[in-house]
């Protein structure tokens, strides 16, 4: 077992270095299955076979040597050398291949659970949903507002909060589900969403904005104007940039996305239809973010839950406790 354990864990870190060196996408969420399920199996073999063979050997070494030194009292020897304690605590005692499995097993089930159906920490990689948040912020979400998933799987099992128009949400990339994404809902089941001009319109009515002055870009080194959106009744921050292209077109790699022909494009902008059972998004950095306008809608079976809390950034510790919805 040992040698077998030994393998497991060379697999385990030939798989994260490739992770960590780009040679392949990982899945969390699988390993963190797989690890869950691996050390449960040796947790179960640890409580029900190897601790009660280990027990039975310590009582065999003591019941031995008891009838030993009842032998020896039976001759008139009263005196007997040799302590087996230390002998018997090293019998008890939990190999390590038992103690880095079975041991972690508590540990890793209750961050496979808390991990799948309370909260998921993500880190912010890009700027596309500056100024709400930040390239660099470690953000919580919420994985049972929208409803309980079945992890890996990612099948909805029990159903919770509608998602709404201006939920900051993270959700699998339609185009590679194995990369997490974060936008905003901008279009629900059912709305026809416009971004004309550089200007957002759901069915029909301009979302309603106001001027807040410049933003300054620390990544992008530049200053962008600011304005307050409002989509449905949530109110945020989003950056626009004049002299940037307001022509867009679908250009997934694979081809045509789906639901594609409710879309249409010119040269102002694009007006795409939500079909049911998708969503709309956008980043609020509008003309550096490549969002629904580029790759088309996403399926309610991609969701991941809804962004609420940046609990830390340790470039810019101020941001940390920040609330968003």
């Amino acid at each position: 077992m040992s040698a077998l354990t030994g393998v497991l864990y060379a697999a385990l870190v030939a798989y994260l270095g490739g992770w960590y060196v780009g040679r392949w996408n990982g899945n969390f969420a699988l390993l963190l299955f797989i690890l869950t399920t691996v050390t449960m199996l040796y947790w179960l073999a640890e409580r029900f076979h190897f601790a009660p063979a280990r027990r039975a050997a310590a009582d065999a070494l003591a019941a031995n040597d008891a009838k030993r030194r009842e032998t020896l009292a039976a001759q008139g020897i009263s005196r007997v050398d040799g302590d087996i304690e230390p002998a018997r605590q090293q019998i008890l005692q939990q190999p390590w291949w038992l103690d880095w499995t079975a041991g972690l097993f508590p540990v890793i089930l209750v961050v496979f659970l808390l991990r799948s159906f309370l909260f998921e920490p993500f880190k912010i990689p890009s700027g596309s949903m500056v100024p709400t948040l930040l390239v660099g912020d470690l953000i919580l979400v919420n994985k049972f507002h929208y409803g309980v998933r079945l992890p890996v799987l990612n099948k909805k099992i029990i159903a919770n909060n509608d998602v709404k128009r201006g939920d900051v949400m993270v959700f699998r990339y339609p185009e590679d589900p194995s990369t997490d994404f974060i936008k905003r809902v901008a279009g629900i089941p059912g709305d026809e969403v416009s971004y004309i001009n550089q200007k957002l319109y759901i069915n029909g009515q301009a979302a309603p904005v106001q001027p807040q002055g410049n933003f300054y870009d620390e990544d992008a080194r530049v200053y962008r104007q600011r304005f307050l959106e409002k989509l449905g009744d949530k109110e945020h921050q989003i950056l626009v940039q004049p002299d940037a292209q307001r022509f867009f077109r679908a250009d997934r790699a694979d081809g045509p996305f789906p639901f594609n022909e409710n879309c249409r494009y010119t040269i102002e902008g694009v007006t795409c239809k939500v079909p049911a059972g998708h969503y709309f998004m956008l980043g609020d950095n509008r003309d550096n973010s490549r969002d629904s306008r580029f790759w088309g809608f996403v399926p309610d079976e991609n969701i991941v839950g809804k962004a609420f809390l940046v609990w830390m950034n340790f470039g810019n510790l101020k941001r940390v406790g920040t609330f968003f919805d």
